[in-house]
């Protein structure tokens, strides 16, 4: 057979030659790899966090100098700044706004919210087809949203007022008055953000065990009993998230305000975040206007700290309702 070898395993050899091919093809893995694994591992992350806390951190130096457009030569001064906020006027009724916009804001999306994922959460063709209706707010850019809306509250031909003139509500001024520019302001971020907080009210009423529900019903007991004793207590947690999410990003609005009002008439909508970008990039006082934003990172940062607090406890409460 001229000694050339078979390429067909004989019989009794081709299980031992597959295991010692297999052997073969797997490689040690050296031990300096192995431990270099998880530091590689983490690289994305501490990049992340890099890009991050430089800026962050470059911020904070800069509040301790007078960095301005007239004056090219700053000089440390330290706490300064913060100083100069705290004891203006100005800073106290734009961070009143600022509170008042996030509170009502939050508040109206987190009932209108559940109201909505209630209803949804009944089987119908109607609410399958609403569910889906419903995120489109959610593709739309705040800032965008804002402007369709400004167009839409012009007094003489905006498309609101001609709907509601033959109910005698026609010509009313929607963001030419302080209190109607803010209500006008959180109207529009209830018309976009309120699919957010219904799509995880949903999304948590899915999720709940049916055997407490089923006991109820087999008890004879209401709708708002079932609701108030057993639905709300289990959904708290859902819904909490989301109210910690609008909230957080209520309190450092400033696209929606900006497009809709840009803080007028006055300062009836003059947020921290719009103010801070009048200090830095209009009026070019720059440190100053970033002294601004630290401020409300700092609120924002307490304020979540408190709510998710809360949050932690309110999740070990719900975990002892009977499943």
């Amino acid at each position: 057979m001229s000694g050339r070898a078979s390429p067909v395993p004989e019989a009794g050899h081709g299980a031992a030659s597959g295991t010692g091919a297999g052997k073969r093809a797997v490689r040690a893995v050296p031990a300096w790899r192995r431990s270099l694994r998880p530091y590689l591992l983490i690289v994305p992350a501490l990049l992340l966090t890099g890009g991050i806390l430089y800026p962050f951190g470059l911020g904070l130096y800069y509040t301790v100098f007078d960095f301005a457009a007239s004056k090219p030569q700053p000089d440390l001064v330290g706490i300064e700044n913060y100083r100069r906020i705290f004891a203006q006027s100005s800073f106290w009724d734009s961070a009143r706004v600022t509170v008042a916009y996030a509170v009502g804001a939050a508040a109206v999306e987190t009932v209108l919210g559940v109201a909505v994922a209630l209803l949804l959460h009944r089987a119908s063709f109607v609410g399958r087809v609403l569910e889906k209706i419903l995120i489109l707010p959610l593709m739309i850019a705040p800032v965008i949203a804002a402007i369709m809306w400004k167009l839409m509250l012009q007094p003489s031909v905006g498309v609101i007022n001609h709907l509601l003139e033959p109910f005698g509500l026609g010509g009313v001024q929607w963001t030419d008055t302080p209190t109607g520019a803010l209500l006008s302001s959180i109207a529009v971020d209830v018309w976009v953000y309120t699919p957010f907080v219904a799509i995880l009210a949903l999304a948590g009423l899915r999720s709940l065990p049916v055997s407490p529900f089923e006991a109820a019903a087999v008890d004879g007991a209401g709708w708002w009993f079932t609701f108030r004793r057993l639905t709300l207590p289990m959904l708290w947690p859902y819904v909490l998230v989301a109210v910690i999410f609008r909230f957080m990003d209520s309190l450092k609005v400033f696209d929606i305000i900006y497009a809709l009002t840009e803080g007028g008439p006055g300062d009836s909508t003059m947020v921290l975040q719009i103010r801070a970008y009048l200090e830095a990039i209009r009026f070019q006082r720059y440190s100053f206007g970033i002294s601004y934003m630290i401020t409300l990172w700092a609120v924002v940062y307490l304020v979540t700290m408190v709510l998710v607090r809360y949050l932690g406890r309110i999740q070990n409460r719900a975990s002892e309702v009977p499943g």
